[in-house]
């Protein structure tokens, strides 16, 4: 029963909370005094936003310079670059908002179809999804009767919840939330897009590629190494990473413009 007691302080509550930002571990002393708690701060947990931050800020910087220099290495006039500009700005922010929402949702839409199963599953044939727990319990290295002892606890608590986190993998984390992220690429988007556009707006025209290609590259390099911060990831590698991608993006749409030559 001890052995139990310990498991439920312990092993069980790592199981429930293993997706959380902040875990603890309670370590029980033999002299009766107070446990000694262990805490672990991880960053999985901003996954989600961090993604979709990422992804629009990145999209709003690449595609609004590389916009503006293929537009303007076709020597056109400053008001028509701006002109363009704005409009990629908002073509792309609803485009992306657009394309997060429908995406985000066949996501959330998978999810709640597996849930009603899964509902219906333990509605119908409790015990079996019992045994079923206690043998993903197995499988993580938990003796028989610890994991049916684990299986039963947990069920008793949140069957569905149990079954969805350990079984399917649905955590509260990683659950499709398509309103947020529909909003915040958008919003990522616009506030990247912006950046480009106010330097061709501040640059004098005879200095707006390079001006527009230097800063649009260095607001890439800023926005890796925020990015891997957050992340806990390496910065420089980070930065380096959206700056290749980024001058290569502007290399081609520039080449185009001057290639072709049209002059609205």
């Amino acid at each position: 029963m001890h052995h139990l007691d310990q498991a439920t302080r312990s092993g069980i509550f790592m199981t429930s909370y293993s997706f959380k930002a902040v875990k603890h571990f309670y370590k029980l002393p033999s002299d009766g005094n107070k446990p000694m708690i262990h805490t672990e701060h991880h960053r999985s947990h901003r996954a989600g936003w961090l993604r979709a931050a990422v992804l629009g800020a990145n999209d709003g910087i690449v595609s609004t310079s590389s916009l503006i220099l293929g537009v303007a290495a076709a020597s056109t006039a400053q008001s028509d670059i701006l002109l363009a500009g704005i409009a990629g700005l908002v073509a792309g922010g609803m485009s992306m908002a657009a394309g997060e929402y429908v995406s985000v949702s066949s996501q959330a839409d998978i999810e709640n179809a597996d849930l009603d199963i899964e509902r219906k599953a333990l509605a119908e044939h409790y015990e079996l999804e019992q045994e079923e727990l206690a043998a993903i319990y197995e499988t993580r290295g938990l003796t028989p009767e610890l994991a049916r002892q684990v299986a039963d606890q947990l069920m008793t608590n949140d069957a569905l919840g149990a079954h969805a986190r350990d079984e399917i993998g649905i955590t509260d984390i990683s659950q499709a939330r398509p309103l947020q992220a529909a909003l915040s690429s958008a919003a990522t988007f616009t506030t990247g897009a912006l950046l480009p556009l106010l330097v061709a707006w501040w640059a004098p025209p005879p200095l707006l590629i390079p001006l527009v290609a230097l800063f649009s590259l260095l607001f890439l390099a800023l926005l890796g190494a925020i990015a891997a911060r957050v992340g806990g990831a390496p910065i420089l590698k980070a930065a380096a990473r959206v700056m290749f991608w980024g001058a290569l993006a502007m290399a081609l749409t520039s080449a185009i413009g001057r290639v072709f030559g049209v002059v609205a």
